[in-house]
């Protein structure tokens, strides 16, 4: 079970003028809980005037070996400011070292465990934060893995990771390849102009690598941007197995299910950390605001459809979700669901969060 615990912030790095680094330590009995895959995030929690407030952002660290013993020490998340954020505002203008922040053990399942192979992604913004951990991680623990990088930021000012995508250029010049298209600057030597458009995606990609050969995709960054790149790469041929996806940004209203009204009177059966319960649903709420009504201790981060923190897996009954950026396709074929964004369509319903 996903959980909280304070940690003392070790650094807090600038990145770019909207965008820090925070370094968090972790003490020897909590190395284990907070053993994470490359590409896995955190959620942080702070109350604000008596309401709390949680963001996820991605670790952007190699991952540990799971070999190491009391490993790892240290934690290190990418935040970027959002406009009106209240927590990426506070982190970035607030937080000093010394300060403890309530830190949710990782979660996510945007990873890649390292092994031979030929790797690429497709990142906007801040997604080059957990693809960073990513790529970082295959090349120092498989020699015979490559990796190709195509990242759009704005301009080069507000490209986070800069110099650390630089260097795994310097490291592995033979086995790592790097785009950057900037959308917002003139053509310079060296560097790409312009928006990376499905158009433009179906151009270089074919240039750039033998699409269909590669053994696995990552697209993380803004909707438009992954579910762009999705369909250019199916329409390039590319198994959608072969595609993992995370969303950093999902414009309001996007929704990926029709409205369906809940019947009357229906309830949720839950089991969570060992425990079960049966509440009533009230009308127009989320089974996870259910199960929050009853639970304080039911996993969650960013009540979207995006982080996938409050994945369970569906034991009986029907559910409608109204948005779903988190969940792979073969895991919802399997029964898996976000309860954020699940409405009951039966009188019964009964989650699983422990699976």
């Amino acid at each position: 079970m996903a959980r909280f615990h304070p940690l003392r912030v070790a650094a807090v790095e600038e990145l770019t003028d909207d965008s820090v680094t925070l370094t968090f330590e972790v003490p020897p009995h909590l190395r284990e809980e907070y053993r994470y895959a490359a590409g896995q995030h955190l959620a942080l929690r702070r109350v604000v005037d008596g309401t709390e407030i949680r963001r996820t952002y991605s670790i952007c660290s190699p991952a540990p070996d799971p070999q190491a013993p009391g490993e790892p020490r240290q934690l290190r998340v990418g935040v970027r400011v959002v406009e009106g954020g209240a927590f990426s505002t506070y982190a970035r203008k607030e937080v000093v070292v010394g300060d403890e922040l309530e830190v949710m053990t990782p979660a996510g399942r945007f990873t890649l465990d390292p092994a031979p192979g030929r790797y690429a992604a497709v990142v906007g913004g801040s997604g080059i934060t957990p693809v960073l951990s990513i790529v970082t991680t295959l090349l120092e623990r498989e020699p015979d893995a490559e990796f190709c990088l195509i990242r759009s930021d704005r301009t080069a000012a507000s490209t986070m990771f800069l110099d650390e995508v630089a260097d795994l250029k310097d490291r592995w010049p033979d086995r790592f390849q790097l785009v950057t298209v900037l959308s917002r600057e003139e053509q310079q030597a060296g560097l790409n102009s312009g928006r990376l458009d499905e158009e433009r995606l179906a151009r270089l990609l074919p240039a750039l690598l033998p699409v269909e050969e590669v053994d696995g995709w990552f697209l993380c960054g803004p909707y438009g941007l992954v579910q762009g790149a999705e369909r250019t790469l199916r329409a390039l041929g590319v198994a959608r197995r072969r595609i993992h996806e995370e969303i950093f940004h999902v414009d309001d209203g996007v929704t990926t299910a029709p409205a369906v009204p809940a019947p009357a009177d229906s309830t949720v059966t839950v089991t969570l950390d060992g425990r079960s319960g049966t509440w009533p649903v009230q009308a127009g709420e989320s089974l996870l605001d259910t199960v929050l009504r009853n639970r304080a201790d039911a996993p969650f981060a960013c009540k979207g459809g995006v982080c996938g923190t409050c994945r369970a897996f569906k034991v009986s009954g029907e559910v409608r979700m109204d948005r779903n950026f988190a969940l792979e396709p073969e895991e919802t074929e399997a029964g898996y669901v976000l309860a954020c964004q699940s409405h009951p369509t039966t009188d019964k319903v009964e989650l699983d969060f422990d699976r």
